[in-house]
């Protein structure tokens, strides 16, 4: 079934939830809604065993619809908006103690990114990519990049990684242990889907309690981490440099960053 964006389908207590907004499955409001709603699913039926969140055609997210925060103008809340948005479908992600595996198909960016990181197992297909995104419309760390990044990747990678906007291939992401196995494109979800059935047909109870274990050592600040990132993106968001990174973006030329 697929609605506002969300496609989820249950087989064998699996529940697959595939992003499914083309042309590059990036959120809007609703999207967003119906993803949480969805988790909710997930996170309440007792039939559902194990999680599959990947994205439909060649994209798993793009991340925040752009053409959204034009339309906003300056009246964007950003602090409201990650309140709103994506900072309950990280938490929701981390509190749903059952396994959630991240099948990323292809370019994850921005949310995109944050929410492929609060899964438990990341794996890739080979044309999968991975970027932070939002230095290069002038805003900084959300969506839980803060705390998932550094974690990951280390301090300095973690810098290098989003400061200069590269973006890692997925063998890079396999190499700096941002994914766990990377699959040819037209296997990824078949092994994601048969990972998930071994799982499901697991100790679910005994995972789910492991995975609060891990939360409370690994990620005890995440909410003061995604409660910062708001402040901080409020702050980045009223800046001339976000104003002209959206501006290029969307006229597709490089943009001139002043550092007002």
């Amino acid at each position: 079934m697929t609605t506002m964006g969300i496609y989820a389908e249950q087989d064998d207590g699996v529940l697959t939830i595939k992003l499914d907004r083309p042309k590059v499955n990036a959120f809007n409001l609703p999207m967003v809604d119906a993803l949480l709603a969805a988790l909710a699913t997930a996170d309440e039926d007792d039939s559902v065993r194990c999680v599959v969140l990947t994205g439909s055609g060649r994209y798993f997210s793009a991340g925040q619809d752009i053409s959204d925060i034009q339309e906003a103008g300056e009246d964007i809340p950003y602090r409201g908006h990650l309140e709103r948005t994506y900072n309950q479908v990280v938490r929701k992600l981390r509190a749903i103690e059952k396994p959630i595996i991240g099948a990323i198909n292809g370019p994850a960016a921005g949310a995109g990114l944050g929410i492929a990181l609060a899964t438990d197992i990341r794996w890739a297909s080979e044309s999968a990519s991975f970027s932070f995104g939002f230095t290069r419309i002038g805003l900084a760390a959300d969506s839980g990049t803060s705390i998932f990044l550094p974690m990951i990747l280390g301090l300095s990678m973690a810098s290098e990684f989003a400061f200069d906007g590269r973006t890692l291939t997925a063998e890079e992401a396999y190499r700096h242990g941002l994914v766990s196995r990377v699959f040819p494109d037209s296997e990824l979800r078949q092994e994601a889907h048969e990972y998930a059935t071994k799982l499901a047909a697991g100790p679910t109870r005994a995972i789910g309690l492991t995975k609060r274990a891990f939360n409370r050592t690994a990620l005890k600040s995440l909410d003061e981490a995604l409660a910062y990132e708001a402040v901080l993106q409020e702050i980045a968001g009223r800046t001339a440099d976000h104003k002209e990174g959206v501006a290029a973006f969307l006229e597709k030329r490089p943009p001139s960053f002043s550092g007002a």
